[in-house]
């Protein structure tokens, strides 16, 4: 799971001090900034199926930072780290054969 969020962490030493913090606070979760983008970007990854922003919120706000997730367009806002499944099919030809393998 991936969550984005949008925040006003501005400095890369208070991007290190909430990546560590998140890091401690919940065990399962790692977490890094893009401070180069516009909304500079907060990405949490996770293999849990489920992220609790509001838990990571909270957290950034203890600490005197707003974040709030980011809904739209994160799709290109997000790196691929694994491809994505490639679904095959294939059609046959009269003779019941395999005629072309599509991606």
């Amino acid at each position: 799971m991936i969550e984005v969020f949008k925040t006003n962490v501005q400095k890369e030493s208070q991007a290190d001090l909430l990546i560590d913090l998140i890091s401690l606070a919940f065990i399962d979760y790692r977490a890094s900034f893009d401070l180069e983008d516009c909304d500079k970007v907060l990405r949490v990854v996770s293999r849990q199926p489920e992220i609790c922003c509001t838990s990571v919120i909270r957290l950034l706000e203890d600490f005197g930072y707003h974040a709030e997730v980011m809904d739209e367009g994160i799709e290109e806002r997000i790196p691929v780290l694994v491809p994505p499944a490639v679904a095959f099919s294939f059609t046959t030809n009269t003779n019941n054969q395999p005629n072309h393998l599509f991606q």
